[in-house]
């Protein structure tokens, strides 16, 4: 008896373990499941320059990708080199794309520098060449930039292969982050080559592509479905899309926002909530259908949206706030009536963040404000930092700490 209860015990602080160091780790966009959420607790509320800030480091360049936390290291995308300076971007033939290794005590331990494919875009608004945050499976990072491809690399920063998938540019930039499924590297190409596109792992070969990705700037979502499946989801312009991500078939679509895509889609319980567009709107589907799903599976829709900020759900409801009108909104899951909908006094770019009972939002220029994570609308903290450099990427968390990026820092928040 003795001995079974040792091994129960073994088993059981071994899962612990193992459940401690998945919440500790924030492997891609928008962490575990491309969800914005976090399941740890005690995370800073209040800083500034002389509080709660543990390091600061320079970034070797710009950007507004997230970074990923690996173990004791994080790693971040930027570039230099152009387009740094809005009055004089300067030579095009100077842009210079990084991968950049940091470790949890903010020290560069690697820089891996890439040569862009020529020609690039001249002028990238806001966001610049480096919007796309890497991803990881533990042994290997992948990372995309646009035109100039998709790279596999070492945790030391070797390249292993470099896969294209399009040539096309945009004024707006390249904005959509890899997720893993299996053996497989997925891609929203959307700007390069209108394309849905999956590369193997191993050998960096395409293995399937799928067209449709119009007008759309998203990271493809990885969705559970009721009967124990998978399907990946894009929101495109006119249309949300569901692909078998084994084999890039589509599996079933549905009338969506009438515009440019930008927010990624969230998902609970085998439903994708989807928002987007500058007329402002929120979809809520469930999954498993095939072909035309409007009229079937289509739950609601809400006068609430937002052009690029993705929303966080947390306890039966939907959150964000809205860089287009600058609104910070609560749907309910349910039925998607709009909780509240408050004015907010700062512009956001950053996805919205849950955890600890805490929202976090990242604005661009204002700080980052601190709200309750509920149904009634309550500020916490609002908290700023005085470099007066632009804060686009969304915020992480691993092992206790809140990791802020702008466009020349990386930020450690916490004791």
């Amino acid at each position: 008896m003795k001995t079974m209860l040792s091994c129960f015990a073994v088993i059981l602080i071994s899962i612990t373990v193992t459940a401690q160091l998945m919440a500790a780790e924030w492997l891609q966009f928008r962490g575990p499941g491309g969800q914005g959420t976090t399941s740890e607790k005690n995370l800073p509320l209040s800083w500034s320059d002389t509080e709660n800030v543990a390091w600061k480091t320079e970034l070797p360049g710009f950007g507004s990708s997230s970074p990923i936390a690996l173990g004791d290291s994080l790693y971040v995308t930027c570039y230099s080199g152009y387009g740094l300076d809005r009055q004089d971007s300067g030579d095009l033939d100077d842009l210079m794309l990084h991968v950049v290794c940091l470790s949890d005590q903010g020290k560069i331990t690697w820089d891996k520098q890439i040569q862009p494919s020529q020609p690039e875009s001249e002028r990238v608004r806001d966001h610049g060449y480096a919007a796309q945050t890497p991803v990881t499976d533990g042994e290997h990072l992948y990372v995309f930039f646009g035109k100039t491809g998709v790279f596999k690399l070492d945790l030391q920063g070797n390249q292993l292969w470099q896969a294209g998938v399009g040539e096309d540019t945009d004024g707006w930039g390249s904005g959509t982050s890899p997720v893993l499924y299996k053996n497989l590297v997925i891609v929203n190409a959307s700007v390069e080559s209108g394309s849905l596109v999956a590369i193997d792992k191993g050998n960096g070969k395409e293995v399937w592509r799928t067209g449709g990705m119009k007008a759309s700037w998203n990271t493809p979502h990885l969705v559970n479905t009721a009967d124990g499946k998978q399907e990946l989801i894009v929101s495109v312009k006119n249309s949300i899309l569901a692909f078998d991500p084994e084999t890039g078939q589509e599996l079933w679509n549905c009338d969506g926002i009438q515009d440019y895509v930008c927010p990624s889609v969230v998902s609970l319980d085998g439903i994708v909530y989807v928002i987007g567009g500058r007329q402002s709107r929120a979809i809520a589907i469930r999954t498993g259908g095939r072909g035309d799903v409007t009229d079937s599976h289509r739950l609601w829709e809400a006068r609430a949206g937002a052009n690029v900020c993705s929303p966080v759900i947390h306890d039966g409801h939907l959150y964000w706030v809205s860089d287009r009108n600058k609104v910070a909104y609560c749907v309910r899951l349910t039925d998607g009536e709009v909780v509240y909908a408050e004015k907010f006094p700062a512009q956001p770019y950053a996805s919205a963040l849950v955890g600890d009972g805490k929202l976090y939002i990242v604005t661009r220029n204002g700080g980052t404000y601190v709200l309750t994570a509920r149904p009634q609308f309550q500020q916490l903290a609002h908290n700023e930092l005085g470099d007066r450099s632009t804060f686009n990427a969304s915020p992480i968390v691993a092992n206790g700490k809140l990791f802020l990026r702008s466009d020349r820092f990386l930020y450690c928040i916490g004791q």
